[in-house]
């Protein structure tokens, strides 16, 4: 994959599922189209990302937190295409939190247990966002504000987004 992804081969990607429940093998592909793709490739590739690891904006799933390293490493890389749609991508994965308003609307009912496994990955995608708070913090310093903007904001969710309760 080059300088940029090289532990992106690292992950089984094959044994994932995406937000809308597909096996999530494209995302390498996808993740290499944004790192090495003109602009518009670039553009292409984060929107189809997107659809696969927040669906509909707001939806998470299994390979969410896996995919959120690399998409911080490529929007901490200066020479990326379309930097502030990755950082917008990465605020949406960061309010994410539609499995747990589902899980607790269910509280007490013999559904609630069915969510774990989805709280789950919320919980782990907002964490690795969270991790990657130097990497954004970098961003947000840019004389450039076409990047230094969309990362000022994501630092902004990330303030006043809440860890998500132990359950």
């Amino acid at each position: 994959m080059g300088s940029l992804l090289r532990s992106v081969s690292r992950v089984r990607w094959g044994e994932l599922r995406d937000a809308t429940g597909a096996a999530a093998g494209g995302i390498p592909s996808l993740l290499s189209r944004i790192a090495y793709g003109d602009e518009d490739t670039a553009r292409i590739a984060i929107d189809d990302l997107g659809d696969a690891i927040c669906a509909l904006g707001f939806v998470v799933g299994e390979a969410t937190a896996p995919t959120v390293p690399f998409l911080l490493e490529l929007a901490g890389s200066p020479h990326v295409a379309c930097r502030a749609e990755l950082l917008d991508l990465l605020g949406d994965i960061c309010r994410t939190d539609q499995w747990h308003s589902a899980a607790a609307a269910t509280r007490d009912r013999k559904h609630d247990a069915s969510y774990q496994q989805q709280t789950g990955w919320e919980r782990a995608s907002r964490t690795a966002v969270y991790a990657g708070r130097s990497v954004i913090e970098g961003v947000a310093s840019s004389v450039r504000p076409e990047e230094a903007t969309p990362a000022r904001k994501l630092l902004q969710v990330m303030d006043d987004t809440l860890p998500f309760p132990k359950q």
